[in-house]
């Protein structure tokens, strides 16, 4: 590893040892102990961020090729800096994406992968208002690099959050569930009774979705891949709410007249994640006047547009990237939706799947996270 790449980054230390994937974390601890692990408090008269270890990527690549687990040194913290010991930090699609540089908002490399999770406060200076000693915080926007035993970040990049929750839970509720609400939320004015229909419909957001509408009284259509085990994937969406779940194959084979009729002439919002000829099947389950929003586009394959449902039923194209939500919106706004979504899991109102990993194992969860083991949960580094 270059040294001279690394101090690019302000806090990657110029001690900074590279670990290959073969390398576990224990020996890594073992070339440079880690001090002030657990106390994160005054060293003289400063207070210190301990040193850390993190999945730092210095060039743009495939996440299983650039990735390398690295020993950081502490830092004293700034006035108005919070040092957060990480407690858990998941694995997403756009993560992935970020590392390859396929991803419209990245940092400038050398940096830290990740972008979600939840830590708990172990140092404060004095600068700081809001936060104190032992919260539990997740955060607020998507730079931090939460791939790390230990962030230093201003006070103003956190969000805290209640401990009456799994920790899993904490760890995720940032990014899929937030995107499944606003989508619920921003475009249709839905009511009870009316109808959304989307793809990837197992995934964390689909999951999220289906729930989210079942609270209101909406019904969902969802669409899943033809696969070995789909009967248990339907009966798992069904035991979240879900009214209708098909594959592309079985939508193909339904006579759509009469199913538009059943579900009173068509959804009234689509959510496309997968793109490609899902997504043109997405819009034609939609009914006059329907609008389909597309956050993501897990193909690869460009969504193919219909022309009739364009020009006879007025159909409308929006686009959805939390991201951008996030600069529109205050840390208060944010902070209001991560409660509420909270307040759900806690009442058992919303669940979802995951997989919690050590991280110490790190490079086996990043390869589930690829698919290199085919379908798998999600992936949640869980930290000592």
């Amino acid at each position: 590893m270059a040294m001279a790449t690394l101090r690019q980054a302000r806090w990657l230390s110029h001690t900074c040892i590279a670990v290959s994937r073969r390398t576990s974390i224990d020996s890594l601890h073992r070339v440079q102990p880690m001090q002030l692990l657990h106390s994160g408090v005054v060293a003289s008269s400063s207070i210190v961020c301990p040193p850390a270890t993190a999945a730092v990527y210095e060039t743009l690549g495939s996440p299983d090729q650039v990735l390398r687990l690295v020993q950081m040194d502490g830092r004293e913290l700034e006035d108005g800096e919070v040092c957060v010991k990480m407690l858990a930090a998941p694995i997403n699609p756009s993560d992935i994406n970020r590392i390859e540089g396929t991803y419209p908002m990245r940092p400038t490399v050398p940096a830290v992968g990740g972008t979600e999770g939840v830590g708990v406060v172990v140092a404060v200076t004095p600068g700081v208002r809001n936060l104190t000693i032992d919260d539990w915080v997740i955060p607020s926007h998507p730079h931090l690099g939460t791939w790390a035993t230990h962030i230093a970040k201003e006070e103003g990049a956190w969000c805290k959050v209640g401990q009456d929750v799994p920790l899993e839970y904490a760890a995720t509720i940032s990014v899929n569930p937030c995107t499944a609400l606003r989508m619920l939320t921003d475009f249709v004015d839905l009511e009870a009774g009316d109808v959304v229909v989307q793809n990837g419909a197992t995934s964390m957001v689909g999951q999220c979705v289906i729930q989210l509408a079942h609270l209101r009284k909406i019904q969902t259509v969802n669409l899943v891949r033809d696969r070995s085990g789909v009967d248990e994937v339907k009966a798992r969406l069904s035991s979240l709410g879900a009214e209708h779940v098909f594959t592309e194959e079985e939508l193909g084979k339904l006579d759509m007249k009469n199913f538009l009729k059943e579900i009173g002439a068509g959804a009234k919002l689509g959510l496309n994640c997968v793109g490609g000829s899902t997504a043109t099947a997405v819009m034609k389950l939609l009914g006059e006047g329907g609008t389909l929003v597309t956050y993501g586009g897990m193909s690869k394959k460009p969504i193919k547009l219909a022309t009739g449902p364009l020009i006879f039923k007025d159909i409308q194209l929006r686009g959805f990237w939390l991201g951008k939500w996030k600069t529109k919106h205050s840390n208060e706004d944010f902070a209001a939706m991560t409660k509420y979504l909270l307040e759900l899991v806690r009442d058992d109102k919303l669940r979802y799947i995951t997989e919690k990993v050590p991280f110490e194992d790190f490079n086996h969860a990043l390869d589930k996270a690829m698919g290199k083991h085919g379908s798998a949960p999600k992936q949640v580094l869980v930290f000592k």
